[in-house]
């Protein structure tokens, strides 16, 4: 809705932490509110980028871990990661094949993928 009342991509920032993934920091003036980003294409097209400050706080990540009822042990490896120190930091994703179908007008997502999905079942 929003990106179809603009013709160029929009960029939405800061949603509610309850919304987002666990790794994504607070905003620190406002900790309902997670400092990242998506990037909306224009006609429909959806989301192109997202992105976010990654938490860095061993132990403000294991209490998001428990919010968010996740299983500890399936983010161990995570854990350990930050469990020594880390530094703020961000990232962010592009979906290329949503990219590429909004610069070219395609219809749908399948036509932008560069090269064919074959389904073959082996024994």
């Amino acid at each position: 809705m929003l990106a179809s009342q603009h013709e160029r991509p929009l960029m939405v920032t800061y949603f509610p932490t309850s919304l987002k993934a666990f790794y994504m920091e607070p905003d620190p003036d406002n900790p309902d509110l997670v400092l990242g980003l998506d990037v909306l294409a224009p006609e429909g097209y959806g989301e192109i980028i997202g992105g976010s400050q990654r938490m860095h706080d061993h132990d403000k990540l294991v209490e998001r871990i428990r919010q968010h009822e996740l299983p500890r042990e399936a983010f161990q490896w995570y854990l350990d990661i930050r469990k020594y120190g880390s530094f703020p930091h961000s990232g962010f994703g592009m979906g290329i094949e949503r990219f590429v179908a909004w610069m070219c007008g395609l219809k749908h997502l399948r036509e932008s993928i560069p090269y064919p999905l074959l389904y073959k079942i082996y024994p």
